[in-house]
């Protein structure tokens, strides 16, 4: 059956795992350079010591690429999680938007918990809020551009079903 409600997956519809993996993986490269800036902000401008002492300057040592590349890979994480429910999933992106949001809040409020309101904790988890928004938003934009179009549907005219 072809027509305007055919919900079948075109042949080219395996180019949009292809896409979104690429997208995470552009996501995880801005995510880990996000940690960086975050980090560089937080002991450069602020003097905040986040994520090691106070005498190991700006940079920090060897747990500031440790942040990076765990925030990288939450990303890909996201990556999968959001892959998982695009293919399982209706409104996928609504259901991906409301957990990467509830884990963002998680990973705020842990450092909040841990080291309180003031100084590391509170950088640690502005570190925190920043990069789970900044994931799950770029993560969205790229499977909506993912979204594929049909011909019969009119110009920019998706999908009957929503991501």
């Amino acid at each position: 059956m072809t027509g305007a409600w055919d919900t079948s997956v075109p042949s080219s519809a395996s180019g949009g795992a292809g896409r979104l993996w690429a997208g995470g993986v552009a996501t995880a490269v801005v995510a880990a350079l996000l940690a960086v800036v975050g980090i560089l902000v937080s002991r450069g401008l602020l003097g905040v010591a986040v994520l090691a002492p106070e005498g190991e300057g700006v940079w920090g040592n060897a747990n500031t690429a440790t942040y990076a590349l765990g925030a990288a890979l939450a990303a890909l994480l996201a990556t999968g999680l959001l892959n998982l429910l695009i293919v399982s999933t209706p409104r996928a992106r609504r259901f991906f938007t409301w957990i990467g949001l509830l884990l963002t809040a998680i990973a705020v409020i842990l450092p909040l918990g841990i080291g309180g309101f003031g100084g590391p904790g509170l950088a640690t988890a502005l570190i925190n809020l920043v990069l789970g928004v900044s994931i799950v938003l770029m993560l969205n934009g790229v499977a909506r551009s993912g979204a594929r179009t049909h011909p019969d549907w009119g110009r920019g005219a998706t999908e009957p079903y929503e991501y």
